[in-house]
């Protein structure tokens, strides 16, 4: 199972989608928790692929390349996850992911998705580039507990505010939590906006969830 993982998560790394796609599939196939390959393997690659990008030893093209391939082994591995949901669980909590209006990047939000998913939760993607009167209607239509705004640009960081302070003028800021995400964020940020939780990553993200549905 090791070399499995280390293999997917290098070549995650690499953009190297038939050897991503081969690791997965023997994983799956071998049995493995498919919540080990999520966060154990896939996870693990993106978080290290954000590293080297952050310390600029990568660079934008080759994330976006990493990200599709991230996706297609998503593919593989998300339906095995929620196979294992029972019949009888209880309902899902809904949480709405978007990455604000302005940035085009969602590796991290798609991350974030699969693993909220896996982990029992109920997720609206609204994508990417997601203006704030569309994150509202989804609120009103939707009346999901959460929100989660993802932003990678410097740029676009400020809009998590603009969202935050929309769903307060159409008076929804109180019926759902928001927690923020995304590079540039940081924990002040979030507390200067008025976000009610922040994460560095996916599975931190779940673990935030899961806090503020006091779970």
């Amino acid at each position: 199972m090791r070399d499995d993982l280390d293999a997917l998560k290098r070549a995650l790394i690499g953009a190297d989608r038939d050897a991503a796609l081969d690791a997965t599939r023997r994983l799956v196939d071998g049995g493995v928790d498919p919540k080990v390959i999520l966060e154990m393997g896939m996870a693990a690659a993106m978080f290290e692929l954000g590293e080297l990008w952050k310390r600029g030893e990568v660079f934008l093209p080759e994330v976006v390349a990493s990200a599709a391939v991230f996706k297609r082994c998503n593919e593989i591995v998300e339906p095995v996850l929620l196979a294992q949901r029972r019949p009888g669980d209880e309902a899902a909590a809904v949480v709405i992911l978007a990455t604000v209006k302005g940035d085009l990047h969602d590796l991290g939000k798609n991350m974030v998705a699969a693993m909220l998913r896996t982990s029992g939760f109920e997720v609206r993607d609204l994508g990417k580039d997601v203006p704030a009167a569309t994150i509202v209607e989804a609120v009103r239509e939707e009346r999901p507990k959460i929100v989660g705004l993802s932003a990678l640009l410097t740029t676009t960081v400020p809009y998590q505010e603009t969202v935050i302070r929309a769903l307060g003028s159409e008076g929804l800021r109180g019926s759902v939590k928001v927690m923020v995400g995304g590079a540039p964020v940081t924990p002040e940020w979030a507390e200067r906006i008025g976000a009610d939780g922040y994460a560095n990553n996916a599975p931190e993200a779940v673990e935030v969830a899961r806090k503020l549905m006091g779970t």
